[in-house]
């Protein structure tokens, strides 16, 4: 039995468009995904269900690829989310403390969005710029060799 479908959400022209595109092809699932999470910033529970009727497949089927792959999101992030590069040269030259005072100015951990909902945290494993360790970005804009005092002023730049 199909699970019922939240109306509110309207998969937009765009999306629709992608999936006519991709439907018949390998790899379909990821890629209208990606669409998807481009648009919403995350994967709403309502688009995964519309998107079981477009592409006749399971619900199973379309949560076994978000939850496989790290890079969807199941939760609205916050207005500016907050990645936070883990990988080696990030995490030897203090990404944890970066997330540990991110957690404390904010009053949130990781993968949580604050009271406001303008920000969320994100340990992420690599953003590419090794050479200015540690790195964050906001709303994808990049820090790098950020310093726990920084933050502060940072976050004060993003508050409305």
């Amino acid at each position: 039995m199909k699970e019922h479908i939240d109306q509110t959400i309207k998969l937009s022209p765009e999306i629709l468009n992608h999936v006519r595109e991709w439907k018949d092809k390998p790899g379909n699932l990821i890629m209208i995904l990606h669409k998807v999470q481009e648009e919403y910033g995350y994967v709403p529970r309502e688009a995964a269900l519309k998107l079981t009727e477009l592409l006749d497949i399971p619900l199973a089927k379309v949560y076994g690829v978000l939850t496989f792959y790290h890079l969807f999101k199941l939760k609205k992030p916050g207005k500016y989310p907050i990645q936070v590069c883990m990988g080696t040269a990030c995490y030897l030259k203090g990404g944890e403390d970066i997330i540990r005072e991110l957690e404390n100015l904010l009053g949130i951990g990781v993968n949580q969005i604050s009271e406001d909902g303008l920000f969320s945290i994100e340990a992420v494993r690599c953003i590419g710029c090794c050479g200015l360790a540690p790195v964050m970005t906001i709303g994808g804009e990049v820090f790098g060799k950020v310093k726990r005092e920084q933050l502060a002023e940072i976050l004060a730049r993003f508050k409305e």
